[in-house]
């Protein structure tokens, strides 16, 4: 079980990575990895921050593609870093990851962003051949969350994080589910963490609403709870059930796909209607956040909502779910999605 090591949350903490570095003896160099935005957002500040005490090196990434990782694993090569820290949003921190994982170094989470628990957890997101595949690598050795620097993000992407953590009720479901049917492992303790954090924000929806700094406070804590719920359990399985099937098949079919939270949200009230779950305080939920709780609000046409739920199940044909081996009929997705209201 890995889980990360230092968790920091506050304000103005650019500077404390240095800090974070001495205390968990990282090493001497490092590699500063950021998108073209987040450079300027907090990327920079840190590159320089840890360039008093350490050999720091910067580079842009350009997307979740093994061509970006393959890229940031030479520059981890040809300057021998011990360690790197991801400054971004899901992108910048899954090439992390993946990257520092196979090049067999530590990495620290410095997320611009609230939108998915990607920022904890110890799976990595690559676009692979059309459509986004997540790869087993490590957790973060710290996570080092600047409330500040995430509140300056749209407010699209902390709801879009209310909708990957809601998720965990139909995930955890799902994976009873497969316990009981298939006898697949199941951990109590994992499932449990990874409920709370649903139902945590489901409660303060009022509060993350205002997108104030404690909400993004509320979202952080849950979002690293889920990735500290995976860690626990050895997989995704408390936090990626059926939900997250029909958001890549959605990342596959839909021309411009929504945000893998607001995804996840909208396909959560899908599957907790399946599974005889209240679905309508999940879409309460949502809604009462701001997040898409349906087709028009996603920017998907209808028809491509029902082809993701007919296709899901075959997206990770070893994960047992609600949609079962064969999946959803077309007829069966469609009253699903119209009973829902999402489409």
């Amino acid at each position: 079980m890995e889980l990360p090591r230092e968790v920091l949350l506050g304000e103005n903490l650019a500077g404390e990575t240095v800090n974070v570095a001495k205390r968990l003896k990282l090493g001497r160099r490092v590699l500063v990895l950021y998108g073209p935005k987040t450079k300027k957002i907090a990327g920079e500040e840190v590159e320089e921050s840890l360039s008093r005490e350490f050999e720091a090196s910067g580079v842009v990434v350009r997307g979740a593609t093994m061509e970006e990782v393959e890229r940031v694993i030479s520059v981890i090569r040809e300057t021998s870093a011990d360690w790197v820290i991801a400054v971004g949003g899901g992108s910048i921190i899954d090439v992390a990851k993946l990257a520092s994982y196979r090049t067999e170094i530590p990495f620290v989470s410095f997320p611009t962003t609230a939108s998915h628990d990607g920022i904890a957890s110890a799976n990595a997101s690559i676009k692979d051949l059309g459509s986004k595949t997540s790869v087993k690598a490590r957790p973060p050795v710290a996570v080092i969350a600047d409330v500040k620097v995430i509140k300056t993000a749209p407010y699209r992407y902390l709801a879009a994080g209310v909708g990957d953590i809601i998720s965990n009720l139909t995930a955890v479901r799902d994976w009873q589910l497969a316990h009981r049917i298939r006898g697949e492992y199941y951990s109590e303790y994992a499932a449990s963490l990874s409920l709370m954090s649903a139902k945590m924000v489901m409660k303060n929806a009022d509060i993350i609403r205002l997108g104030s700094e404690e909400s993004v406070r509320k979202v952080i804590k849950g979002l690293i709870s889920s990735g500290v719920a995976m860690s626990i359990a050895g997989s995704s399985r408390p936090a990626s059930g059926a939900e997250h099937l029909f958001s890549h098949a959605l990342d596959m079919l839909a021309p411009k796909p929504a945000l893998h939270g607001e995804q996840c949200g909208v396909g959560t009230i899908i599957i907790a209607y399946l599974h005889g779950l209240k679905w309508e305080r999940v879409r309460e939920t949502l809604k009462r956040v701001g997040a898409p709780t349906n087709a028009y609000e996603l920017g998907i046409d209808p028809e491509i909502i029902i082809k993701a739920l007919t296709i899901a199940h075959t997206i990770r044909p070893e994960r047992y779910t609600i949609l079962g081996k064969e999946g959803l009929t077309w007829e069966a997705a469609e009253k699903a999605a119209k009973i829902t209201g999402v489409i």
